[in-house]
């Protein structure tokens, strides 16, 4: 399979580094609280499909700058714009943001969210669609599509939300489109866990970079059950994940790890 390098990508419409097989994004527009843009989403969407296909990234960082996450669409580039569009043009942006969602999902690289500050609309969806978030204290999540006239279920999230904190409290959130603390988001599930606000993205890079040095087969393989499974029966589900364990014992990680084990030594991933 043809397999691409991306520790060395450069972006055009974020900060992207990578080290250590951590790749770190920053949406950077920090005077605006790191609003999306017509090309920043699709940039967004295209490298993390391009990430499916990379070997030298183990694990996303997923972050903000300048004390906010992502206050969503912006207002001047992006919602005025919609405005005067045809329902085709309408459609093909909507997809368009649902694509970057299913890319999010797609690549087999975990994903950690880093949320400090604003966290809202396609910002929270972000968040909404990694795998792991870490958030400051002073995070607030908003799902504010109600706020501008649109229906809650954008981007996903009223097929995600529900799964991470309950369809009621998801139901709450986008109706009214008021914010989340991050003391609720943490005690619903939303959230792993909290951190000062100068230590959410350290915590998250330390979180990421653990994750690179594990098993990266097998979490792809978690990360691909945890999609596929959603619409699973219990049966199902045990065959699938019968299958997917079988495919992770032939790897060259699980003999590592039993070598390791018995020479009492900490096993080396390699990722195959």
């Amino acid at each position: 399979m043809h397999r691409t390098q991306l520790a060395g990508y450069r972006a055009e419409h974020f900060l992207y580094e990578a080290d250590g097989g951590v790749a770190t994004i920053t949406l950077n527009r920090p005077e605006r609280k790191n609003p999306l843009t017509f090309d920043s989403y699709a940039e967004l969407r295209d490298l993390f499909r391009a990430l499916a296909y990379a070997d030298d990234v183990k694990a996303v960082v997923l972050t903000g700058a300048g004390g906010n996450f992502c206050s969503g669409g912006d207002v001047h580039e992006i919602i005025g714009p919609l405005t005067q569009l045809d329902m085709p043009g309408l459609l093909a942006f909507t997809r368009m943001t649902g694509d970057l969602v299913k890319a999010m999902l797609g690549c087999p690289q975990p994903v950690v969210a880093a949320v400090d500050g604003v966290c809202a609309g396609a910002g929270a969806i972000l968040a909404m669609a990694s795998d792991v978030r870490l958030a400051s204290t002073r995070a607030r999540t908003a799902f504010l599509f109600t706020k501008v006239g649109l229906a809650g279920c954008d981007m996903g999230a009223c097929a995600i939300l529900p799964r991470l904190i309950g369809q009621g409290r998801a139901a709450e959130l986008l109706y009214t489109g008021r914010a989340m603390s991050a003391a609720e988001g943490e005690r619903w599930g939303f959230y792993n866990r909290l951190c000062a606000p100068d230590k959410v993205r350290g915590e998250a890079q330390r979180l990421a970079r653990g994750l690179a040095e594990g098993p990266t087969f097998a979490h792809g393989m978690t990360k691909k059950m945890l999609q596929q499974e959603w619409t699973m029966g219990l049966a199902e589900a045990l065959e699938a994940e019968a299958q997917a364990q079988a495919i992770c014992m032939a790897t060259g990680d699980f003999r590592r790890a039993y070598d390791a084990f018995v020479a009492k030594s900490t096993p080396r991933f390699e990722g195959d």
